[in-house]
Order: structure tokens, then sequence, then C-alpha cells
């Protein structure tokens, strides 16, 4: 039945520009990259690291990401690509482990594949790697949320049927829908809780930290904390298949392993590190603009390389310089430089 309040799935699936097609859900998860990659250099910028070193952090996470989120999904839903009759080695045929185009990937697969790139990326930059994840964890929860959005799109990842005001319109011809099902039935919009978990998420985190200012991994720690609680109550709230371990759905299993290891990592970080981080790079690596003025700060080596200007005329102008202060001072710098080369 569809209620007062209830939600429509959207007609809006594609874009298409001349003979290009592009995914609605796409372009979410591109913006949402975006968006993420800014917040995260701005609050990296803040804490002393060079502007702009995110880009390297974004190209190495988001490559490594959509390979990590490709495998896993195939990985929890095996039987839809080595089942018999299947050939998931032909990229000519759907449901080939290739095909991402066709649709299937997973948060938790890209977490992993991003988390090997930021490593990469910390190695190259000489950022450490828990300053990064620090700095990442408001915009990865905006990211998310926006990608949950592209699920709305695709009309894909909803839950059980509901009678709340609220509930997801469903097509009944979508591949997903339960069989046996009422044509009017409505569905728990699980795009829409994950997203309001994921904004509720950056407001209670950032006022964690600006209480307490959680470093070393922790801040991240308390990420995987709470998007480990929420995942794991929303995600049994699906009805698509997935794997089964332990009795648990692949991804609430995840879930709960997610909030283990945020546990885990707050308590040895604090053991490990239990004072301020004063820097975000790795011990002998630097800001490239520090280094570039503890290398030229020698006054007596560098001099003839400054504008020191004329010390008599600190707060006179250019055009109010004598001309023959100005050569008197050209001058003595000729004679300090060549005292410098013999």
């Amino acid at each position: 039945m569809i209620l007062p309040f209830s939600i429509p799935s959207p007609d809006l699936q594609f874009i298409e520009i001349g003979p290009v097609r592009i995914a609605v859900y796409a372009i979410c998860i591109i913006v949402g990259v975006i968006a993420a990659g800014i917040w995260t250099n701005r609050r990296l910028t803040q804490r002393g690291g060079e502007r702009g070193v995110t880009l390297d952090f974004l190209v190495w996470s988001l490559v490594l990401g959509i390979i990590g989120a490709r495998f896993y999904h195939v990985a929890s839903h095996w039987g839809d690509y080595f089942g018999q009759g299947r050939e998931w080695w032909n990229p000519f045929v759907p449901n080939a482990i290739w095909n991402i185009w066709d649709g299937g990937i997973a948060i938790f697969g890209a977490l992993l594949g991003g988390a090997l790139g930021v490593l990469i990326a910390s190695r190259i930059t000489g950022v450490r790697f828990w300053s990064f994840a620090d700095a990442l964890v408001p915009g990865l929860l905006l990211a998310q949320a926006f990608g949950r959005l592209g699920n709305w799109f695709n009309h894909e990842l909803f839950g059980g049927p509901t009678t709340l005001p609220w509930g997801l319109q469903i097509e009944p011809d979508n591949a997903a829908f339960p069989i046996g099902l009422p044509p009017e039935t409505l569905f728990h919009p699980t795009f829409l809780y994950e997203i309001v978990w994921n904004l509720l998420g950056i407001v209670v985190l950032l006022a964690i930290e600006r209480a307490w200012r959680p470093r070393w991994g922790q801040f991240f720690g308390l990420y995987l904390i709470w998007y480990g609680l929420g995942r794991s109550v929303i995600e049994s709230m699906r009805v698509d298949p997935s794997l089964i371990v332990l009795g648990l759905r692949t991804n609430v299993l995840t879930a709960l392993i997610a909030i283990l290891l945020g546990v885990i990592l707050i308590i040895v970080q604090r053991h490990r590190h239990p004072g301020l981080e004063r820097t975000v790079y790795l011990p002998g690596r630097s800001n490239p603009q520090d280094s570039v003025l503890a290398e030229t700060s020698d006054p007596e080596e560098y001099y003839h390389v400054l504008d020191h200007g004329d010390a008599r005329d600190t707060h006179a102008g250019p055009d109010e310089v004598d001309a023959e202060d100005r050569e008197d001072t050209d001058d003595a710098d000729m004679e300090r430089v060549g005292e410098e080369r013999r």
C-alpha cells in the first residue's frame, strides 16, 4: 500500500550525453570522492601537511579501493559468478568478475583496498598512515553517504517489507523484488538509514575530536566503531542475497570485526602514543616547504640570494629610497659575494 510519506524510487538512473551513457550511481560516487578529498586535504594542511598532498593518496586509494570493492563483492556473492554454467572469465557475458559496469561493489572491500593505497601513498609522501586516516574520517563518512544515495537511484540494496510511513517503493519487476509479495509492498529504505547514520556520525565524531583531540589513528578507530555499529544493524535488514558465514551475512560479520578492530586500535595507540602528535610526517620526513626554509636558514651562506632591503629605511617605500643608498647597498652585496667565492 502506498502511504503519504512513502519514498518513490527515482526514474532517473542514467544521464546520456550524446553517445556517452553515465550512471547516476557513478556520479554520486565521484561527487563523494571529490568532497572527501577536498575536506581531507584541508584538515591535513591545517596540521602541517603539504598543500595538495591528498591527491597522491586519492589516486592510490581510489584505484585500489575500486579493485578491493569489486573482489570483495565477488567473494561474498560467490554463486553469482562461479555457479554452474557461469563464464566468470568471459568479459562479454553478464556476471563476469571483471564487469564492474554490470554492478556489484562493496564498501568494506573499498576500505581494505583503499587502506593499501593509503599505505603506499604514505611511503611516497612521508605523511603518516594514521595521520592521514584521522584526517580522512569526516570526509569518508560524507563520501559513503553519497554512495548510498546512488543505491537509491539504482533501486537496490533495500530492506525487508515495512508498514512504516517512509517505506520505499520498489517496482514489482525489479529482479531483487522478493517473490510472493504483493506489488504494492513497501520496503525499509536502508540507503536512507545509512545516509542519516553517516551524517550523524560526522557531527558526533567531530564533537568528540574537538573535545579530546584523538590522534595517532584513535580517531579512525572511533570511525570503525561508529560505522560498524550502524552497518551491523542496517545490513541485517536487507533482503538481497549474501554469503552466510557463522550464521551471519558477510557484511554483518565484517561490521562486527570493524568494531573490534576499532576498539583494539584505540587501546593500542593510546598505549603506544600517549603524547601529542606534533607532526603528520614520518621520522626523517617533513613538509617540503619547511625543508626549503630549513636548508636556507643560514644567513651567512644565503645572504646574497635574499633581499634584505635597507636597514635605515625599513618603513620607507621603494620610491623613497635614495639612489645613492641603493648603490652603496649593491656594492656591499657584491663585495660580500666576492669574499664568499674566494
